[in-house]
């Protein structure tokens, strides 16, 4: 049966799908271009700087605790297209900002977008895949993700060099103001380009079948199952047993939530989701030029150096897109969060002595690109799998919105914490801190997680509940 499988319409919805995942890359990165522009615009402190770049993971926030309910009230599509919008209205918003807090509303606006892709992206993936393929095809979500953050870094980068250069030459005081004196404007405003075009695309996707089954609209669904499969008979196979894990209870109740077996798994959810992102991650993505200029670089440099950090996130993802059905998503995990605390202890030394002793910056590079590797590789690829398919499906999307705020939480809690964070713990305090953060998140993975490595989200489910 699995010869039948429709691969390449398989792998088309999830690159639709994932077109959210690249937006989601690009506004988390592309703050990390503008902070100092923004900050000597409008005399921004180093708590309003956090203010700043955290503005918007309190939209991602309020995005994640109303995605799951969305998504089970309107289906999967339909709350991708709200996000398209969001993600259009706040690039425009933030290019034609007229003060601060003009420019923070746009900004929540963009992670309202971000929450709810976060959370509907990789479950629409989930539920259209088949089990042979589902992590690498949910990681396409994850590389989208690691495309935008490149993306933004490039565009951050180019834009800084047109505006040091060609752009004093442009005759419309619009185009002045966005792309040479106030050059973050066009930084964040190039986010429209792609939103508009994810807008476009999700016209030419379906419904999530799963989701279809879910309200009783197997009239519907069976059509999508079919050319998924490539096989009525399959397709039917399918739907039956989709069907069987649904039961007598279509309907999704918060009470299910408070079962053992379903409780375990959203605890478990919560707990990876948080943690992880007080393993460094996003302090790299966000204040990563900004590391780089305590270090000695100058600014041009500094993007230079997020420039080549991006590329090694997207190359990495796209390698462990082809382990992570192979080898099982917990052995990823081991592997790179052992690599992680590696290396960020020797970014941490690198502070505590390298200075001192003259030591070059290039070392730094090195250290922080091991960083990367070992995180894009595992947890980074590994994450937005495990929330997509270890929930059942009566409760899928309330569980992910669960996980989802617990993430979005700490993201924001480390945008908002790390000026304060380097300013008092200094960078080698820091970084010794994230890699002390890795040691429960490991723990947890090894002895509560099951292995989810090529089982159905059926039989995943049917774990749970024993």
């Amino acid at each position: 049966m699995n010869s039948t499988v429709n691969i390449r319409y398989i792998s088309f919805l999830s690159i639709v799908a994932a077109l959210g995942g690249f937006l989601f890359g690009y506004d988390t990165a592309v703050i990390s271009g503008t902070i100092a522009r923004v900050s000597v615009q409008f005399s921004l402190d180093v708590i309003s700087q956090g203010w700043y770049v955290g503005c918007a993971l309190v939209g991602s926030i309020m995005g994640v605790m109303c995605a799951g309910v969305l998504g089970d009230y309107l289906g999967r599509k339909n709350t991708l297209f709200i996000a398209a919008v969001l993600f259009s209205v706040s690039a425009i918003g933030c290019a034609v900002s007229t003060d601060f807090n003009t420019l923070v509303l746009a900004r929540i606006i963009g992670g309202l977008g971000i929450g709810v892709v976060s959370i509907i992206s990789p479950l629409y993936i989930s539920e259209i895949s088949v089990a042979q393929y589902r992590g690498r095809l949910v990681s396409l979500y994850q590389l989208a993700v690691t495309i935008g953050f490149l993306g933004a870094y490039l565009v951050n980068f180019g834009l800084l060099q047109y505006s040091e250069g060609g752009s004093a030459g442009l005759s419309s005081p619009l185009l002045f103001k966005i792309f040479h004196t106030e050059v973050w404007r066009s930084m964040l405003g190039m986010a429209a380009i792609p939103s508009i075009l994810f807008l476009i695309v999700l016209f030419f996707i379906p419904e999530s079948p799963r989701w279809l089954i879910l309200k009783a609209n197997e009239g519907k669904a069976l059509p999508i199952l079919n050319h998924i499969y490539g096989s009525n008979e399959k397709g039917a196979l399918e739907m039956n047993e989709t069907k069987s894990a649904i039961g007598n209870q279509p309907r999704v109740h918060w009470r299910e939530l408070f079962k053992p077996g379903i409780r375990k798994a959203v605890l478990i959810g919560a707990a990876i989701a948080i943690l992880g992102q007080f393993m460094g991650v996003n302090a790299v993505l966000y204040y990563g030029p900004s590391i780089f200029e305590s270090s000695g670089l100058s600014g041009s440099d500094s993007l230079f150096y997020q420039v080549i950090v991006g590329l090694v996130n997207v190359l990495t993802t796209i390698l462990a897109m082809f382990f992570i059905d192979k080898i099982g998503r917990k052995k990823l995990v081991y592997f790179g969060v052992s690599g992680m605390i590696l290396s960020l202890l020797l970014i941490a030394f690198y502070f505590i002595l390298g200075t001192g002793l003259g030591i070059s910056n290039i070392f730094l590079l090195i250290f922080f690109l091991l960083y990367i590797f070992f995180c894009a590789g595992s947890i980074s690829a590994v994450i937005f799998v495990l929330l997509s398919e270890m929930y059942p499906i009566r409760v899928r999307g309330l569980a992910m919105s669960i996980a989802g705020l617990s993430l979005w939480i700490g993201t924001y809690l480390i945008g908002q914490l790390t000026p304060w964070l380097l300013e008092n713990l200094h960078p080698q305090g820091t970084f010794i801190l994230f890699a002390l953060m890795c040691i429960p998140y490991m723990l947890i993975v090894w002895k509560l997680m099951p292995e989810t490595t090529g089982k159905t989200l059926e039989e995943i489910e049917k774990y749970w509940e024993k």
